[in-house]
């Protein structure tokens, strides 16, 4: 017969043990979740600790991530590549138990959770993944896509405003394989929580069409395994699972506490935790009929064969399916990659149009949909205006049963951007969506995790600058380029035409490593010619546009919609014989993994440095030097017509020349 309790308390001390060695964590949560992370693991979770990587693996999420040791012991004991060297080293550098799951650091993690509220918005797009992909492969007799998604969720977790924002959306797509199971301990770090957070949960998720299963004993073994299989056999709608706990359970005199929360328990009060648990053994040590019980090398291997034969015969039915799947999810571009990007400029060459970036943006998609099939997209409540949607998208919806490979994520900013990171980290899915510029800032923490964890969802920003006009300065966007530049491993594009566009594109569909946000014009801008060699420069990040002498005196850089305006002033600089460089300069992040002589060639030591964009200036001093010129906007816009505002915030050829010459005159 199965000891539960015994494997229960294995969780818990290890936790206990980590916690206290490394003199900091968070032990309150894996004590009080100890019975729930064994019931999953033992007897639900589908997964293979031999292959962390299978792809019809169930997924799991700890969304409330400061519980790490929970799933560090968790994979320990489960058999994978986790040792109790591992345990021991939990917080310590470059180990691979950081204080918090991070993604890439540690077998069988599949996110990176802390920031609450996230990991939960990653199982979203995770399962949404998963219903796409399913509808895409799966054929009769032939589910090669068919698992679950389980997420652990704290009160934390559901304050944060994601939570209402993805749960919300999970309920309408349907999402019936998602299941959550909800620590509802009562406590955060303040104390207990009815302070502060007092609402109906169950209510609150059966308003989303959740199934709610609620009021369940998370240290009853049976009544978690009850609720698990009810969850499983769910066949509309995702579940969440009420799971009543007491934190810290175990700890005599903190157990129920905010003390347990994100302290050690100390020395003293953990030989009262063995006392009471009846813990006999020295710490780390893990009796073997724990590591007999809990070990999923044998089964886990034994279910990944039983896939490995389902889909060998769903390969000879369906081989070119079976190709396409295994190029999907081990993200392979098609073989003529960097052909298509060509032609796609060729395109846009013979086209010479000037249109707004963000029209380009949507012809550029338009182009490379047709040789991706692994593209979703989608919009915030914005799709007329971000352009985010081609022709050919399906979008999803309750007539197709919310499958396609478009998405109304709805006004849910950051929601969305999580999601994507979800989805991106499933595999086989290329997903990308917009909103304006201005509202990156409700996703930003998204964003920085997507840098973070070095993974390539694409962020889509238009309506990038005062040109959008009317909508007044709640909608103009001016610390936002500089903002999303200074996020490390973020690839930032602010094309100036269509050509610089299509190229924007196609690197960041090729990204495998960073996120790309691309930044788009609401106002038409000027097609600009331009030689091979330039084009070829594109690539680069930044590139010398227009120059008329080998030694230049003035150099002028400028990005996205300024670019127009700096060719006209470039033009007049050179008829009243000045010796000017233009560089256009569509992504700093690129320019700046250049070679150093290729930075020199295109940014040379002139006289005169001159930045144009319309956005706070600090940025720009790296590229001009203290004593440059950067003619930027270190304040708010306004509501009015955007040739209005060009003029009143002075970006207009006139009065951009008339700063440069004063510059000249007295530097």
């Amino acid at each position: 017969m199965i000891d539960y309790t015994l494997l229960a308390n294995s969780l818990r001390m290890l936790s206990v043990d980590s916690v206290e060695r490394a003199k900091s964590g968070h032990p309150g949560m894996p004590m009080g979740m100890a019975e729930i992370g064994v019931v999953l693991w033992r007897k639900h979770l589908t997964h293979n600790p031999n292959n962390p990587n299978w792809v019809n693996r169930d997924r799991f999420i700890l969304s409330n991530g400061h519980g790490s040791m929970l799933i560090y012991s968790l994979l320990h004991l489960t058999g994978y590549n986790l040792t109790i060297e591992d345990l021991k080293n939990f917080r310590q550098l470059k180990s691979k138990t950081p204080g918090h799951p991070e993604f890439g650091y540690t077998d069988g993690v599949e996110t990176t959770t802390g920031p609450l509220g996230q990991g939960l918005a990653n199982a979203v797009g995770m399962a949404l993944a998963e219903k796409i992909l399913a509808d895409q492969f799966n054929k009769p007799n032939f589910n090669v896509v068919d698992h679950y998604t389980y997420v652990f969720v704290g009160d934390g977790c559901l304050m944060e405003g994601i939570s209402h924002e993805v749960c919300s959306l999970a309920g309408t797509l349907k999402l019936n394989k998602l299941i959550v199971l909800y620590d509802d301990n009562g406590i955060s770090i303040d104390g207990e929580v009815e302070s502060w957070f007092n609402e109906n949960v169950a209510k609150r998720f059966e308003s989303y069409n959740w199934q709610v299963i609620a009021n369940v004993d998370g240290h009853n073994i049976l009544q978690i395994d009850n609720a698990i299989n009810r969850a499983k056999q769910e066949m509309e709608r995702p579940t969440i699972i009420i799971c009543k706990t007491n934190i810290g359970k175990g700890s005599p005199n903190k157990a129920g506490k905010e003390e347990c929360h994100g302290s050690p328990l100390g020395a003293a009060e953990v030989e009262l935790v063995r006392k009471e648990l009846n813990w006999a053994y020295p710490p780390f040590f893990i009796p073997d009929k724990v590591y007999e019980e809990m070990n999923c090398k044998k089964t886990g291997q034994e279910k990944e064969d039983e896939w490995k034969e389902l889909f060998k015969k769903y390969q000879s039915e369906y081989f070119d399916l079976a190709q396409e799947f295994t190029r999907r999810k081990n993200r392979v571009l098609p073989d003529n990659w960097q052909e298509i990007i060509d032609n796609g400029i060729i395109k846009t060459l013979e086209k010479k149009e000037s249109i707004a970036t963000r029209k380009a943006s949507q012809n550029a998609l338009e182009y490379y949909a047709r040789y991706l099939p692994e593209l979703v997209g989608g919009s915030a409540d914005l799709t007329g205006s971000n352009l985010t949607k081609w022709s050919f998208a399906i979008t999803a919806g309750k007539d197709n049963d919310f499958i396609g490979n478009y998405y109304s994520f709805g006004v849910r900013e950051f929601g969305m951007s999580a999601m994507l990171n979800g989805m991106y980290l499933y595999g086989g899915i290329k997903p990308f969506a917009g909103t304006f510029l201005t509202f990156s800032d409700y996703a930003r923490n998204a964003l920085r995790l997507a840098a973070l964890m070095k993974i390539a969802p694409i962020f889509v920003y238009t309506h990038d600058s005062i040109g959008l006009g009317e909508d007044g300065p709640t909608h103009q966007p001016v610390e936002h380029f500089a903002a999303l530049r200074l996020i490390p491993n973020m690839e930032v594009w602010r094309p100036c035409d269509t050509v610089e566009t299509m190229i924007a594109w196609g690197s960041a569909l090729s990204q495998l490593n960073s996120p790309t946000s691309l930044i788009f014009s609401r106002q038409n801008l000027q097609y600009i010619e331009r030689d091979s060699s330039q084009i070829l420069d594109i690539f680069k990040g930044g590139y010398i546009l227009r120059k008329n002498a080998d030694v230049i005196d003035i150099l002028i850089i400028a990005t996205g919609s300024e670019v127009e305006l700096a060719l006209e002033v470039y033009q007049q600089l050179v008829a009243n014989d000045k010796k000017v460089q233009l560089v256009s300069m569509p992504s700093t992040s690129i320019f700046d993994k250049q070679e150093l002589s290729y930075k020199k060639k295109v940014l040379p030591n002139a006289t005169y440095k001159i930045a144009i964009e319309m956005g706070v200036s600090d940025f720009w001093f790296k590229y001009v030097g203290l004593e440059g010129l950067i003619i930027g906007l270190d304040k708010f816009g306004e509501s009015a017509k955007a040739q209005d505002l060009f003029e009143y915030f002075g970006f207009t050829v006139e009065k951009v020349l008339k700063r440069i010459n004063k510059y000249i005159n007295t530097i």
